[in-house]
């Protein structure tokens, strides 16, 4: 699939890279009422996603616009090629989804896990639907379908291969989160846990919690993240396994977050910003739930009392 990307990303440039090439591209568009074509980011996964589905959408366009340069892309005719674009469309789709999943504040290892396994269950599911020859949730791809010259055949094996390594990928990537999956049972729901399959440091304390009718009823009524401020000293080997699963990092979104709210804070043009300014500016941009205490600072401030006082009669 390399060879599929070079292509496009050949492609791509020749008609952004050059301002002269991207007017008369734009305008040979909107003669046609169709959006251009954005630009290509290697660092970017979204990017790779968002090219790949504007470049088959305009295909037609490609072809005709290069063509009049005297660049002709031969793959454009080949449909051998344009079935493996097609397949690239629709799995980078996928992959944008749940990368788009994995993103956001004040998400939990466990939701990214969550999201994870679903992922690798619906590979398994495409696997066995292209094997026989369905491409219901390929769309890209089933357009083809009712295209003459591919008479509605799919190039099964080489599809269900590539599936097959990225399931693979998945397993070989996040098998460290495969090994904490029972942690992650008890630390989801600790009140459906089976004691006799958990681990026997906690086996005691978890029967002593599933009793706690007043934890019960407050698990039912909070989120997971809150619930685990509400289990006292009583239950200290439950509350370590929280604190140990809620400090884990399942992605560097927050990091890179971070990172951007610096840049734009600390630039050329700030000098006289100090790191103990920037520290206290990032602590607040990053404290989205933080919340001023008005009646606190009201109290802490003097009030100013008139020198003289005056009396009505």
């Amino acid at each position: 699939m390399d060879h599929v990307m070079d292509v496009v990303v050949k492609a791509v440039n020749f008609i952004r890279a050059r301002g002269l090439n991207h007017r008369q591209f734009n305008c040979l568009l909107e003669e046609t009422h169709s959006h251009g074509l954005p630009y290509h980011t290697d660092v970017r996964w979204l990017s790779r996603g968002i090219v790949l589905k504007r470049y088959y959408e305009l295909r037609s366009e490609i072809q005709s616009f290069l063509h009049n340069k005297g660049r002709n892309v031969q793959e454009l005719k080949d449909y051998d090629w344009l079935q493996d674009l097609a397949f690239m469309v629709d799995m980078t789709e996928h992959l944008n989804l749940l990368n788009t999943r994995l993103q956001g504040r004040n998400k939990l290892v466990t939701d990214m896990h969550e999201s994870i396994r679903a992922f690798e269950v619906k590979l398994k599911l495409f696997e066995r639907q292209l094997a026989a020859n369905n491409a219901a949730h390929f769309p890209t791809l089933k357009s083809l379908q009712s295209i003459p010259e591919f008479r509605g055949i799919i190039s099964r094996e080489k599809y269900c291969n590539m599936i097959s390594k990225l399931l693979n990928e998945f397993g070989e990537r996040f098998a460290d989160l495969k090994n904490l999956e029972s942690d992650f049972s008890i630390f989801r729901n600790p009140f459906a846990a089976n004691p006799d399959e958990t681990p026997e440091d906690i086996q005691l304390e978890l029967i002593d919690l599933q009793c706690d009718s007043a934890l019960k009823e407050k698990f039912s009524s909070v989120d997971i993240g809150t619930f685990y401020q509400y289990v006292g000293p009583r239950y200290p080997r439950i509350k370590c396994l929280a604190s140990k699963i809620m400090s884990m990092f399942g992605s560097t979104y927050v990091c890179e977050q971070l990172f951007s709210l610096m840049n734009l804070n600390k630039s050329g043009l700030r000098s006289r910003l100090t790191n103990e300014h920037l520290n206290s500016t990032l602590k607040v941009a990053i404290a989205q739930s933080l919340a001023p205490n008005i009646d606190e600072l009201v109290q802490t401030k003097r009030c100013q009392v008139s020198g003289s006082s005056t009396t009505r009669n």
